[in-house]
């Protein structure tokens, strides 16, 4: 299994693979993931043919309990956000 990678090491990687600087490739990697942010927050999805989809999904809020004293809590509704792997992603990994 791999190391995990953080955002350090993916700035570097697409800083290599794409021949650009490092400050550059910050810019391009913040820039991804702030536009999948902000579309997700407008309520839509990114699709990225061959990797994923990614979408939100709304949680109705519920009734749980504290694992400690076995209180009831509310926990409120929240959005979450989703990932669903593409076909090339997956026949990827299992190659």
């Amino acid at each position: 299994m791999g190391a995990p990678v953080n955002r350090n090491d993916l700035v570097a990687h697409v800083a290599e693979q794409a021949g650009l600087s490092k400050n550059d490739a910050t810019k391009a990697v913040d820039a991804v993931f702030d536009g999948i942010t902000q579309t997700l927050k407008g309520g839509g999805e990114v699709r990225l043919v061959g990797f994923g989809t990614f979408a939100v999904s709304k949680r109705a809020a519920s009734e749980g309990r504290n694992p400690r004293t076995g209180e009831k809590i509310m926990i409120k509704a929240s959005i979450q956000p989703k990932f669903k792997p593409g076909k090339g992603l997956k026949d990827e990994l299992n190659a």
